[in-house]
C-alpha cells in the first residue's frame, strides 16, 4: 500500500504554494502520494498518515502555544517530520543564544523581557522584532536618533503584549550583498539562494503571512559552507535533534562589517526552500527534497 504523505500547511494556504507543489510532483514521480493538509483543522485524522512534513505553517506565530501543542498531538500519533521537540526549540529565537554559547558567530542580539525598560541605540541602525515571528512580521528597521519615539513604542507593545523582543544591529551589507540562504536536505547542503534587502527604516509593518522577497540562485562561498556547517553540527550540542535527524534545514547569514559570515536566522521549522530556484527551475532540489522525505519513511 502507498504511504500517505500530509505537508502540514495554513489555513491562508490550502493548495500550499509554488515550491510545494514541485515537492508534491517530485514525490509521485517515485512514488509517493502527498497532499496538503491544514494544521489547524480539527476534523483531521492524523493518525491516518504515514508522515506528516511542516511546509507552509506560515501563521504559527499568532497562536504560538496551540501550535506547539498540535505538534506534540502528531508526533504521538505517526511521524512529524521535523521533530515536534525541533519546532518547538526553533519557533522561539531564543535558540540564537543557544548557538552563540558555543562560539558561533551569532548576529550580536539584545534581548528584552515583559516589565523590562526599553533601552534601544541612540545611533546606528537596528533592527527590533519578537522573538516569535515569522515572515517578517511585527519587524522594523529603525535609525538611533531618527526613529526613537517610533521604535520604543514598537519595542513596548510587543513587551505589553507578553512577548520577548530582540534588538539587533542592520548589517548594513544586506542592502549590497544580501543575504545567503544555504538550503540542507537530509543533512546535505542541496543549493543555495541569494536574498534581496526586506526591511527599509521605519516602514510600514508587514501584512499577511510574509514580506514578498526578491531570490535568485547564489553559489555560497567556501566560508559560508563552513559556517553553516559548523552550525548544523553544533545542533547535536545545544539542539533536541542532530542534524541527522533533520529532513530539511536553511541556514540564514549575513555578512558583518568585515565581510565574515554571521548567523542571522536556522530555520527547521516551515522555511521557504527555494526548490524553484536551484538553478534547474526545480528539477535538482525538489527530487533531493522527496528523497529525503522517503528516507524519513525508511524507504
Amino acid at each position: 500500500m502507498t504511504a500517505r504523505i500530509a505537508l502540514a500547511t495554513a489555513a491562508a494556504f490550502p493548495d500550499l504554494d509554488e515550491e510545494s507543489r514541485l515537492l508534491v510532483a517530485a514525490l509521485g514521480e517515485i512514488g509517493l502520494s502527498a497532499e496538503p493538509a491544514i494544521w489547524s483543522d480539527p476534523r483531521i485524522d492524523w493518525s491516518a498518515y504515514d508522515l506528516v512534513v511542516v511546509r507552509c505553517t506560515w501563521d504559527y506565530q499568532q497562536r504560538h502555544g496551540e501550535y506547539l501543542a498540535w505538534a506534540d498531538q502528531v508526533a504521538a500519533s505517526t511521524a512529524l517530520t521535523n521533530p515536534a521537540a525541533v519546532l518547538r526549540w526553533n519557533t522561539d529565537k531564543t535558540y540564537l543564544r543557544d548557538l552563540a554559547s558555543v562560539g558561533l558567530p551569532v548576529i550580536e542580539t539584545a534581548w528584552l523581557q515583559p516589565g523590562d525598560t526599553v533601552v534601544l541605540p541612540r545611533t546606528g541602525e537596528y533592527v527590533v522584532k519578537p522573538a516569535v515571528s515569522a515572515g517578517s512580521r511585527d519587524t522594523n528597521r529603525y535609525v538611533g536618533g531618527r526613529h526613537d519615539d517610533r521604535a520604543v513604542a514598537h519595542a513596548a507593545s510587543l513587551l505589553a503584549a507578553g512577548r520577548t523582543v530582540m534588538v539587533q544591529p542592520y548589517l548594513a551589507q544586506v542592502d549590497t550583498y544580501g543575504e545567503s540562504a544555504l538550503l540542507y536536505l537530509d543533512g546535505r547542503l542541496s543549493h543555495a539562494v541569494r536574498k534581496g534587502p526586506l526591511l527599509e527604516p521605519a516602514m510600514a509593518f508587514v501584512e499577511g503571512a510574509y514580506k514578498q522577497e526578491t531570490i535568485e540562485a547564489r553559489e555560497p562561498t567556501a566560508a559560508e559552507r563552513a559556517v553553516a556547517e559548523s552550525v548544523l553540527d553544533a545542533l547535536a550540542d545545544v539542539a533536541p535533534a542532530g542534524r541527522s535527524e533533520l529532513t530539511y534545514a536553511r541556514v540564514d547569514l549575513v555578512p558583518d562589517a568585515g565581510g565574515s559570515p554571521t548567523l542571522l536566522e536556522l530555520e527547521l521549522t516551515e522555511p521557504s526552500m527555494f526548490l524553484d530556484f536551484d538553478g534547474c527551475g526545480g528539477s535538482v532540489a525538489a527530487p533531493r527534497f522527496a528523497a529525503a522525505i522517503r528516507a524519513r519513511l525508511g524507504g
